[in-house]
């Protein structure tokens, strides 16, 4: 898939199955909710195109997560060719593989120019009831949410809660200071 954004297209992919008002959903689902995102991504939808795309979706989200090792990911590039080609700005390299075959690839192989290029950048969102991903390009490499607003700014209130809740709770008789 020339000229697709493998890194958003990981992305998107790896965040297809999002919490939504608390329920797990699947974008790729056969439910008619498929249809925006092969769109919007340059994915050819047909049945078989889902069914690979939701695979591939499901193990790279397991290998992410550290629940699957990356051998894994190997089937997912049986017989996939590349081509090299020279020009004056050095060698490229072409993936041969179409349609949602090509969107596989193109993730697969983004998933693993981050991971050599920027270990540990790329990882699950620390919010427990979240299940989308997110890749780090901070300096510090200390993200540690999908969006601050969806969750980062949720799990701080629920600490600040707890701190308070707990502090005005335990707080009395406690400690006793110089007068």
């Amino acid at each position: 898939m020339d000229g697709v954004d493998g890194e958003a297209l990981l992305l998107s992919l790896l965040n297809s199955t999002p919490v939504a008002a608390g329920r797990p959903t699947d974008e790729l689902g056969d439910d008619g909710r498929a249809g925006p995102w092969f769109a919007a991504n340059g994915v050819p939808d047909g049945p078989e195109d889902r069914r690979r795309v939701r695979r591939a979706r499901d193990l790279l989200q397991a290998v992410v997560r550290g629940d699957e090792p990356p051998g894994a990911l190997g089937p997912l590039l049986d017989g996939v060719v590349s081509r090299a080609s020279v020009d004056d700005s050095g060698v490229t390299w072409a993936v041969d593989a179409e349609g949602a075959r090509g969107a596989v690839v193109a993730a697969v192989l983004a998933w693993d120019a981050v991971r050599r290029g920027r270990p540990g950048r790329l990882r699950a969102c620390a919010n427990d009831e979240c299940a989308r991903f997110l890749l780090d390009r901070s300096k510090s490499n200390n993200a540690r949410w999908c969006s601050m607003a969806a969750c980062g700014n949720k799990l701080k209130a629920r600490r600040h809660y707890r701190r308070v809740r707990e502090g005005a709770g335990g707080g009395e008789g406690a400690g006793g200071g110089a007068d």
